[in-house]
């Protein structure tokens, strides 16, 4: 499970690719050696396994740029095997959500992901409490069972 709850990110690996598509580039999904990385096969060998990955995003609306942009590249998600739900932060309110994206591993161990005011990333911390892991899984559940699967998701 991942959860994101930002609305901008300022992954520097991202820079060049969003910086294009600003330009007006859009990737081409058929040509898969232009865009395919480590992280799609990553995804790709774990579901190949019969992992599950999923990927919950909350964004405002009207959705930010780089929410335009995050989501104009998420059908190399979903062609690599994760299953990706947009779930509008209106429509949040009354989830109790953590105070850091994360990504929760066979139930048992948090990745939460540390970002600066700006969408920086500054770091990472690893949390496997069980009351913490319940309720970011608890938290997850709540946004996935609301959320709008990306095929029907407009910006």
């Amino acid at each position: 499970m991942h959860l994101e709850t930002r609305d901008v990110y300022g992954v520097a690996e991202e820079d060049a690719d969003f910086a294009a598509w600003r330009d007006g580039w859009e990737y081409d999904l058929t040509d898969r050696s232009s865009w395919w990385n480590g992280f799609h096969q990553l995804v790709a060998d774990a579901v190949a396994r019969g992992v599950t990955v999923r990927r919950a995003r909350v964004v405002s609306e009207p959705v930010s740029e780089y929410i335009r942009y995050e989501h104009s590249c998420t059908p190399q998600n979903l062609a690599a095997g994760e299953d990706v739900r947009w779930l509008p932060r209106r429509l949040a309110s009354d989830v109790l959500l953590p105070g850091n994206d994360f990504w929760l591993f066979d139930d048992k161990i948090l990745k939460f992901g540390l970002f600066s005011g700006d969408g920086a990333l500054v770091g990472h911390e690893m949390a496997d409490a069980p009351a913490v892991v319940k309720h970011c899984a608890d938290a997850f559940e709540n946004v996935w069972t609301r959320a709008v699967p990306h095929a029907d998701y407009r910006i």
